[in-house]
């Protein structure tokens, strides 16, 4: 069991690093243009369970030796995922959330409060934290109305696996700006992305 550990946290990296960073990064890029839209992404990486592919993709293209990464305990109980990321990306993972560049989240029903996360200063509002949210899904969840920069008018998203209030958690982030974190949701095949700038309300029926 001890070697089929190690050898999850030595393989699964980009098959073609250079060409697989570029093509995460492109549909990334995309997803923080236009907050909102559902980006396809291929899988590109695998890494230990339960990190799935597309965040696991979204790391490697992320991460690097300056970019202290935070685990939450569905991701950090094994040290499985936090060797493969130094393995793969060079990424230290620390223990505080408060020091982490990005955070790897692989539970999104069980986040709370922003505030344990780096939200940058009014003079240097980037150095904030992104936030990487596995969710099992970006259409089948409660529907969350986003207007701000990027998006005609509003468009709608709904995420399946974030905490029933997250619409008030977002609020209390959007109401720091410029300050704040930024998040990327990470579903199976796809992504989006929720700037510090978007304004979410929960969808009436």
């Amino acid at each position: 069991m001890a070697m089929q550990s190690q050898d999850k946290t030595v393989t699964g990296g980009f098959d073609a690093p250079v060409f697989d960073a570029q093509s995460v990064f492109r549909a990334l890029m995309d997803a923080m243009a236009r907050p909102g839209t559902v980006q396809p992404i291929t899988p590109r990486a695998s890494a230990p369970a339960p990190l799935g592919p597309v965040a696991a993709a979204l790391a490697l293209t992320l991460c690097d030796a300056d970019t202290p990464v935070w685990l939450d305990a569905a991701l950090a109980t094994d040290g499985a995922i936090a060797r493969w990321l130094g393995f793969h990306a060079g990424a230290p993972v620390t223990e505080d959330p408060a020091d982490a560049a990005f955070a790897l989240i692989g539970d999104g029903a069980s986040l709370g409060s922003f505030d344990r996360f780096a939200r940058g200063t009014q003079d240097y509002p980037d150095r904030s934290a992104t936030l990487i949210v596995q969710v099992a899904d970006l259409t089948a969840g409660p529907a969350l109305t986003l207007t701000g920069p990027g998006i005609k008018h509003s468009t709608t998203l709904a995420p399946g696996g974030l905490p029933e209030r997250f619409a008030t958690l977002w609020a209390d982030n959007h109401a720091l700006f410029p300050r704040g974190i930024d998040m990327v949701l990470a579903a199976p095949g796809a992504v989006a992305a929720l700037p510090r700038t978007t304004r979410i309300a929960i969808t009436e029926n």
